[in-house]
């Protein structure tokens, strides 16, 4: 078994009395498909924020490619190879999308002194910025304001936003919520897609695209691995569909 580029060692989160995240162990391997699914309170959107640095865990260990990252705060593990997508989108809706990667590219670069200055001066940046829209089918509305993109481009714009930094992680947190579904084909392609040197660890509810996309699933129950196995395994566990996916024989 190969060494893993995330994994944490009984991260535990509370809130008070309250355990969301509970000795878990995840592990993720380098060029890895996979989700995470669960109940609504199963405490998904808060492991990706452990992982992220955005809380700091109660007790247990983050590493990300042989490094214990546990205390590192949320912008330095971007540096280190961890990028994210939130699950209510958050973009920049004055800039257009060609500003707005270009700015992504020169901020992993650490050129962002004078960022009045970064289209006219940063050649190199713009041109790798606009092969990011190209290859995700974005350049027709590259010099369009972020804001007035339809919500599905706008989804697909984040995970450029994301690409642009050169992440060994991505972390998809439910990439298509709020997508209508004449939108969804494109970003599920562009998922389908991504480049296999980034490991994809994606939170999601819609389970067309979770079997459709991933290679393993951790069902996370009560802030616990409850199940973890491929997707077949996972669809046919009776535990599973009774405490989330659903079983067809219940009234």
């Amino acid at each position: 078994m190969t060494d893993p580029v995330l994994f944490t060692q009984g991260l535990c989160k509370s809130f008070g009395a309250l355990r969301v995240t509970n000795n878990l162990d995840l592990r993720i391997e380098a060029g890895a498909r996979h989700a995470l699914i669960g109940p609504n309170g199963a405490g998904k959107s808060t492991l990706v924020n452990l992982l992220t640095g955005v809380l700091k865990p109660s007790s247990g260990r983050v590493w990300l490619n042989g490094e214990d990252i546990t205390r590192l705060p949320a912008a330095e593990r971007v540096w280190k190879g961890l990028s994210r997508t939130f699950q209510v989108s958050t973009i920049f809706p004055r800039l257009t999308a060609f500003e707005a990667v270009v700015l992504a590219v020169c901020r992993r670069e650490r050129l962002l002194r004078n960022p009045s200055r970064l289209l006219s001066g940063c050649k190199p940046q713009a041109e790798e910025a606009w092969d990011f829209l190209g290859r995700f089918g974005l350049t027709g509305v590259a010099d369009r304001q972020m804001g007035e993109l339809a919500y599905g481009q706008q989804r697909l714009t984040e995970i450029v936003l994301a690409l642009a930094a050169r992440p060994k992680v991505l972390l998809l947190d439910e990439p298509a919520a709020g997508v209508p579904a004449q939108d969804s084909e494109a970003l599920f392609s562009a998922i389908e897609n991504l480049p296999r040197d980034v490991a994809v660890l994606f939170i999601e509810h819609d389970m067309e695209l979770v079997f459709r996309f991933a290679e393993k699933i951790t069902v996370l129950v009560a802030g616990e691995s409850f199940r973890e196995g491929v997707p077949a395994e996972i669809a046919s566990d009776p535990d599973v569909r009774r405490v989330y996916l659903g079983d067809e024989d219940d009234e």
